[in-house]
């Protein structure tokens, strides 16, 4: 059995970062569970320029700090929150690209 190379490593982490983002809209997870997913992606934040791990970790200190601040929790509008998320795979995976 052979052990994933790193870029693909982070490729992986980076998918179920993805697949975390979209339990959490289904309300299946927490956003605190978003966040230790992404804490755990040490291949994927260690492929990317530092910058983004910072941006990364802003965005998911929002999304839990307005988790807790609202009563119904995933109810609560967090859509632009989202999209930042989303945004950030994207462009993280544009950089995994590239290198």
């Amino acid at each position: 059995m052979t052990t994933p190379t790193a870029p693909h490593q982070a490729l992986l982490q980076l998918q179920a970062l993805h697949d975390a983002l979209l339990r959490y809209e289904d309300c299946a997870i927490s956003a605190s569970e978003v966040s230790q997913q992404a804490h755990n992606s040490q291949a994927l934040l260690g492929a990317l320029p530092p910058r983004y791990g910072q941006v990364l970790l802003q965005l998911l200190n929002h999304l839990e700090a307005s988790t807790l601040a609202a009563e119904e929790s995933c109810t609560f509008n967090q859509q632009e929150l989202r999209d930042n998320l989303y945004g950030w795979v994207e462009k993280a995976k544009e950089q995994l690209a590239t290198t």
